[in-house]
């Protein structure tokens, strides 16, 4: 295909442009900042796993569960991360780089259930209350949440940027966003203390809006990509720039 090559001087060296090359350390980066962060997460919300166990608190439960969907779409990045080593063949001869968006996909699906599972957990809770005990664990698995999340997105964002994935740094703005929203559960447990029970299904609502805006902004950053779209302000800049050097007319 010889409109997917390039030369690269007198040397004859060739490469396939797409999204693995040059590119078995850039995939390899890619896997290892997945598998940290799973890991990350995947501690993160077994330790308030427990303390959702203990306290009976939803705004909690509504965090951790969002915790596990932020774990679990290492899974599908992983996959794709892996198969983007893959050379390209005679059917793919692009390679299957573009793996990566269909993972952005499901991603974005992931996000979404916890998001219903978390609003119908904290939609009964507002109907059907029930008294939140072990506050102190609670505030103390909020400051978790946000740390482990606030760690997992500054290393998602900062490889996900070094290799060019779109997906990732959503997963990564994901994660932060996720952090705020574990300090959010702080502010339920407050709440409760103070004398207001229904702080803690609010918090849990609220917790699924977040989650229901991030679904918002992942899906259309990767259809966006998958339809090969362009951020409008970027043809605006070309615009700007098409016009200030344009002779007089």
């Amino acid at each position: 295909m010889s409109s997917h090559h390039h030369g690269h001087g007198p040397d004859g060296h060739d490469h396939t442009h797409g999204a693995i090359d040059p590119s078995i350390t850039i995939t390899e980066r890619g896997i290892w900042a997945i598998k940290w962060s799973f890991m990350a997460l995947m501690v993160t919300a077994l330790m308030q796993v427990t303390i959702v166990a203990l306290s009976g608190s939803v705004a909690l439960l509504a965090d951790t569960i969002h915790n596990f969907g932020d774990a679990a779409t290492a899974i599908p990045l992983w996959v794709a991360f892996s198969l983007a080593r893959r050379k390209p063949s005679r059917r793919f001869t692009y390679g299957l780089g573009r793996v990566e968006d269909l993972a952005g996909v499901l991603i974005v699906l992931i996000i979404l259930f916890s998001a219903i599972v978390a609003g119908y957990e904290s939609i009964d809770r507002f109907f059907n209350p029930r008294p939140v005990t072990y506050l102190g664990a609670v505030v103390v698995a909020a400051i978790i949440g946000f740390l482990g999340n606030e760690i997992v997105a500054i290393f998602r964002l900062k490889v996900g940027r070094e290799i060019g994935s779109a997906a990732l740094v959503a997963d990564g703005y994901h994660a932060r966003v996720d952090g705020l929203t574990s300090l959010a559960v702080l502010v339920g447990a407050v709440g409760v203390w103070l004398g207001y029970p229904l702080a803690d299904p609010i918090i849990g609502l609220f917790i699924t809006v977040a989650i229901f805006r991030i679904v918002w902004q992942s899906a259309r950053a990767i259809f966006t990509r998958l339809l090969d779209g362009i951020d409008p302000e970027i043809i605006d800049e070309i615009e700007r720039r098409d016009r200030a050097g344009a002779p007089p007319g």
